[in-house]
Formats: structure tokens, sequence, C-alpha cells
């Protein structure tokens, strides 16, 4: 199992994951298809989607350097014939329409009917093949109420399995709780995506750098965050990504994976597992608010490179 990790926007990752023997390719979380030439100076930090009322997050226009999933799957002498897309925001799901045009015959598969282009809907537990990669399909919803994992692994092969998390965790961090309640994130989380083998986690951003000093803010003598933190800041300043991570690795500095360790209940004021992640979260949200000012200029040009403004709809 070979996978690509792919960089897209400011701060999104998909990856093409490669079964070697077959050479079929899945892709996971298709932001985009394609990179556009970038509006000079445009920066986004934080915004909404107009019509769809979404986090933009911390988002930049696409370098010039002409890019295409469909070069790379050529490049690779695979052959691209289904998308498994984490959830229905528009940066891991906006690329389906396009690649389904490009590749007739498509496969579009995710767990929340608002998904683009989605042609089958997957169910919690639900298995697939792809030659010799299993995938197992893991609902964890928080982020959103749709929110669909993905655990793959390879028989008899040295390879560590993968677990696709989108924006359900990330290294050191979690996605924000847009849908649902703090027991389900909880779920998701703790009993589900914690309890998976100690291995790779392929995670949908590049937060790693600001999971971490939250983290710290957390807990303060905890020394693997202090050391993930110092490794990050130094990947960071080399421009090289953070991704992947092992959950083994996460469960020493993730807190919202700690939320029954003593010094996380402390910062919290919270001894139930749900109520300490929902202080976390919202201590998360203060955190972020306070290091990242609102740039309303730069937020509507890079809205406006990638189609995402439109004429107000009629009540």
């Amino acid at each position: 199992m070979k996978v690509k990790v792919i960089p897209v926007l400011e701060d999104n990752y998909m990856y093409l994951v490669i079964e070697e023997r077959t050479r079929e390719a899945v892709a996971v979380d298709v932001a985009v298809p394609k990179r556009h030439h970038p509006v000079p100076g445009a920066l986004c930090t934080q915004g909404l989607v107009p019509q769809c009322r979404q986090p933009l997050g911390h988002l930049r226009v696409p370098n010039s350097h002409p890019f295409q999933l469909l070069e790379i799957v050529g490049r690779e002498g695979a052959s691209l014939t289904t998308v498994l897309t984490t959830h229905h925001h528009w940066d891991h799901a906006r690329g389906n329409a396009e690649l389904a045009r490009l590749l007739p015959g498509l496969v579009v598969l995710g767990a929340d009917e608002r998904i683009c282009a989605l042609t089958r809907r997957l169910a919690h537990g639900e298995e697939l093949r792809f030659g010799a990669i299993h995938v197992r399909c893991l609902l964890t919803p928080g982020h959103t109420l749709g929110h669909m994992s993905y655990f793959l692994w390879e028989e008899e092969c040295p390879d560590p399995p993968a677990v696709f998390s989108g924006d359900a965790l990330s290294v050191a961090g979690c996605g924000s709780r847009l849908e649902g309640t703090a027991q389900q994130m909880y779920q998701s989380l703790v009993e589900t995506l914690g309890t998976l083998p100690p291995e790779t986690v392929f995670c949908g951003h590049e937060h790693t750098l600001g999971n971490l000093e939250f983290a710290q803010k957390v807990e303060p003598y905890n020394d693997h965050v202090k050391a993930k933190l110092l490794w990050a800041k130094q990947r960071d300043e080399d421009d090289v990504p953070t991704v992947p991570a092992t959950l083994g690795e996460e469960l020493l500095y993730n807190p919202f994976l700690r939320v029954a360790e003593e010094s996380v209940r402390k910062f919290t004021g919270k001894v139930a597992p749900a109520d300490v992640l929902d202080v976390l979260c919202r201590e998360r949200a203060s955190f972020e608010r306070a290091a990242e000012p609102l740039q309303p200029q730069a937020r509507a040009l890079l809205a406006l490179q990638w189609g995402l403004l439109s004429t107000p709809r009629q009540k």
C-alpha cells in the first residue's frame, strides 16, 4: 500500500492510496482536482462561505504551478477508481464533481448526502476492498454528523495500517465541533479512533503547530508536548509536512485524546470525559480567535478566486 500525500489550499491534505500489485488507486478528500493561477496577495484566515455558512479555516490561494490529481495518477501508472470523502465541507469535497466529469464511472463514497457528487452512502462498520487493501468505514461524528473516517490495512504486508481521519482527528488536536454533541465527539475520538492500533494517522489539515501550542497551554508540564512542539517548529521552518503521526504518539500529547488525564481535567475544571472535551473545544476556539484576527478583504479575495461567492438566493 503506497500513500501519496498531496498538499492543497493553505493547509489541507488529500491523499492518493495505491494498491501496488493491481495499481488501483483511491483518492481521499479531493478538495480540488487541479490548482489555478492565484489572485495576487489573496490570503484568508477564518472566514465563512456565504451560501453554506461553513468555516473556511486558514486558507491561501495555491501557487501557480499547474497541478492535477490525474497527472499524479498517470505518473504512478495507476487507475483511479474511487474517491473516499470524510465529510461534506467544500475543502474536502469540492473537487469531486469535476473529477467525476473527467472520469466517467468514478465511484464517490461517503456517509453524508451533502457530499458533492456522492454515488453511494456508506454505513458505519462497512468494509470495502481494493485489491489487497481492506477499508473499514468508521462513523466519527462531531465535526459534522456525517463524518466518516477510513481505516486501511493490507494483509501480509509490512506496511502499518492507516486511518484517514479528515477533520475528526488531527495531529495534536481535532476539528471544531460544528454538529452533534460533546458525547458523540468523545465517542468518535476516544472510543472509535483512540482504540485503533497505535499506527499511522493521516489527517486533513496542517494544524500541528497551533494544536501543539494549545496543548502546551492545557498541559504546560507535559514533556511530550514540549518535544513535539520543538519538532513541529523545525518542520515548519523547513516547510516540511508534519503528517502523518501515529495514534500511539497522539495519546501522549493530544489533549482531546487525554480527557481522562488529571492534568487535562484540572485545566477544564470538569471530570466527566464529555464535559472535559466540551470545555477543551470552547477553550481551543477562544485560543484560535486570539491568535488569528480576521482579515475580511483577503477573505473575500480568496472566496472570489475559488468561485465561492454567489448571488444570494431569493427567500
